[in-house]
């Protein structure tokens, strides 16, 4: 049985980026891991891109219908028989000592059940920092995702006692989901270094469907904030560290109809049903949602 599984989703993508995703996975300094992959595409697989590695670590399958990322996720998750997971997308790249440090953290910490860190913005000398310690991140929480997601490694065993599944409901901010409910159960930590290279580029998902994320994101948002009150109440003492600018955007309905407002003015973000019935309130606070 191998330490971790690494479990990636794939769907159309780019060729040369899927063959440096898996190529950062394969050199890693830490070995003792399965390559799990999903091809949520049956008519136009990436089956000569993953077979071209030869690797016996790698564990390939082709969905024969498509079934969207939340299901192919929980697939890979039953698929995993690491102790260890660990989440990458199908566009992005694992620093060479990801794994190693990873692990490294899990075993001497045993209160501890998910792992991320900061993350490198491909093709710039940017980075996304996120907060570190457990209190902080959970204060974060109430807000938005501050669990690199293609860079967590998480206990197996959690999901598996705890029956926690990705949600399609909250697709595609499903991962925003599980992370809020994993917090009932263990402690978090954010390396400050970054060990993960994201992808920003016209495809992601949260340009594609950016109306679906807002909506998705503030009903976790609208989760974390009943669910978790100490943390949302105390969040209030969080030291943001950039102001958001003004911004107004919709959610429609059917794709046409104006359904709800969501108005950022400085770190507050209001929605407005049918754009004058107010709905909640949250703040912002310094991060970079991923989806």
């Amino acid at each position: 049985m191998p330490k971790v599984s690494v479990l990636i989703p794939v769907y159309k993508t780019n060729e040369d980026y899927l063959k440096n995703a898996i190529g950062s996975v394969l050199n890693q300094t830490f070995k003792d891991f399965e390559l799990v992959i999903i091809d949520d595409c049956p008519t136009d697989t990436r089956e000569d891109v993953i077979k071209s590695f030869n690797d016996k670590r790698i564990k390939y399958q082709v969905n024969t219908e498509n079934q969207g990322i939340s299901k192919v996720r929980n697939k890979l998750l039953d698929l995993a028989q690491g102790e260890y997971v660990a989440i990458m997308d199908h566009d992005d790249e694992s620093l060479p000592t990801r794994l190693e440090k990873e692990v490294e953290f899990l075993d001497k910490h045993k209160e501890y059940g998910v792992v991320s860190s900061s993350y490198n913005l491909m093709g710039t000398d940017k980075y996304i920092s996120f907060p570190e310690h457990d209190s902080d991140i959970k204060r974060a929480m109430a807000f938005d995702n501050f669990i690199c997601h293609t860079g967590m490694m998480v206990r197996r065993s959690l999901l598996t006692e705890h029956n926690i599944r990705y949600e399609e409901q909250y697709s595609p901010a499903e991962d925003y989901m599980i992370c809020l409910h994993l917090m009932e159960y263990t402690l978090f930590y954010n390396f400050k270094e970054p060990l993960v290279k994201y992808r920003f580029h016209e495809n992601n998902t949260s340009k594609l469907q950016q109306d679906k994320m807002d909506f998705a994101a503030a009903m976790c948002r609208n989760f974390a904030q009943r669910q978790f009150p100490y943390y949302y109440h105390e969040s209030k003492e969080y030291p943001f560290s950039k102001v958001i600018c003004n911004k107004k955007s919709w959610v429609k309905l059917f794709g046409k109809i104006n359904f709800i407002k969501i108005k950022k003015q400085g770190l507050v973000t209001n929605y407005y049903l049918f754009g004058f019935l107010p709905i909640f309130s949250v703040v912002d606070v310094d991060g970079h949602r991923k989806g």
